[in-house]
């Protein structure tokens, strides 16, 4: 049964209504407009309140103001209930928030007749929003769904990368962290702000492990070269950037709509290896020409490449990596981008430690960072 509040100061209005709805719902009612406002919050609200709005201390339209304006009661449906004729009374009461108005003496049927009207348009209303929940609570989780499957997909597509050069670890998942590192250190910079919004962070961080998905395409014999590449082959290894370039725009082209990240995936894999005073590769391009993605990859790529074992090399002690990074700025990195490293390096010394890809380099590196600390 609906519930309905039946606010006036004159004891006879309150039980000529009560008994006119009682028949057909549950009615509560308050001879003021302060009791009014406190009844109001007793569970289970009222579906519509019939509110007078002459009464003394605390008038109808002090109530419906106050009702409007908090959030638990703003939905709540009220009708005026005045022996005022005027048009202009009448208009005063809509633009506050009423939904109706009616005139003493009070005509049963009348009553009768919008209350019902104005009940079964709360119901409505009521179940259109319900609806609406649903339907973007269901949104939602498709989305996340598709969000998950798309970061799945990025994943298996770079691990495919991996399985050709095993000894890349936990490289992905680092690198993702030092871009993140990175980023958040120079949201708030004049360069990089407009370019560092959110959602071109979580793109970066999407994107990031797809920056070596080229190598696929590299020979076993070059790939997987336990010593030092002769000139041809390095030539060769250094078109690993335009084949994942170009496998991301294939990809891109098959997509019903533009993805970004698949933008920024383009320029991480294209320009990561370029380096700022131009000498780098494929293109050569230097200074501000190398997308702001692809100067973080290329600074986080480097560090991670300094600290950890390769066949061919033990991992550079994290002090030495660290100077060499520096000693690169300004002519293999953007000068900015070293020093919001050198900003945050220890936590490019905790992320390499949580993933490093032996137990004796996460001890290695948890003492170098107690070094640094101390």
């Amino acid at each position: 049964m609906q519930t309905i509040l039946i606010v006036d100061d004159a004891p006879e209005n309150l039980s000529l209504l009560s008994e006119l709805l009682q028949p057909y719902y549950h009615v509560r009612a308050a001879n003021s407009g302060e009791r009014a406002l406190k009844t109001v919050m007793i569970d289970p609200q009222p579906d519509l309140i019939l509110l007078d709005v002459i009464m003394p201390n605390m008038d109808g339209v002090e109530v419906i103001k106050r009702l409007k304006s908090d959030h638990r009661t703003a939905g709540i449906p009220v009708i005026f209930v005045t022996a005022m004729e005027s048009f202009k009374d009448e208009e005063r009461g809509l633009a506050l928030g009423a939904v109706d108005y009616i005139t003493k003496p009070i005509r049963p049927a009348i009553v009768l007749a919008r209350v019902k009207a104005h009940l079964e348009l709360k119901a409505a209303r009521d179940w259109l929003q319900m609806r609406n929940n649903t339907l973007e609570a269901e949104i939602a989780e498709r989305m996340a769904d598709n969000v998950i499957i798309q970061d799945v997909t990025i994943r298996a597509l770079a691990h495919l990368a991996e399985t050709r050069d095993t000894e890349t670890g936990n490289h992905l998942i680092r690198t993702q962290g030092y871009i993140q590192a990175l980023a958040l250190e120079l949201q708030n910079h004049p360069r990089f702000k407009d370019f560092l919004t959110a959602k071109n962070i979580q793109n970066m961080i999407k994107s990031a492990p797809l920056h070596d998905i080229g190598k696929v395409g590299i020979p076993d014999s070059i790939l997987l070269k336990p010593g030092k590449l002769d000139a041809e082959e390095w030539e060769i290894m250094k078109t690993h950037s335009y084949l994942g370039f170009h496998a991301i725009e294939l990809a891109e082209q098959d997509a019903e709509r533009p993805l970004e990240f698949l933008n920024i995936a383009k320029d991480i894999s294209l320009y990561h290896h370029e380096k700022w005073d131009g000498s780098g590769y494929p293109d050569g391009v230097s200074g501000d020409a190398i997308p702001i993605a692809a100067r973080l990859m290329a600074l986080a790529d480097v560090f991670d490449a300094l600290v950890s074992e390769r066949s061919y090399k033990p991992g550079y002690p994290v002090q030495q990596a660290i100077q060499i990074i520096q000693e690169g700025r300004g002519t293999f990195f953007d000068s900015d981008v070293v020093d919001a490293f050198m900003a945050c390096q220890k936590e490019f010394i905790n992320i390499a430690a949580l993933h490093a890809d032996s137990r004796l380099a996460i001890l290695a590196k948890l003492s170098q960072l107690k070094g640094i600390n101390h």
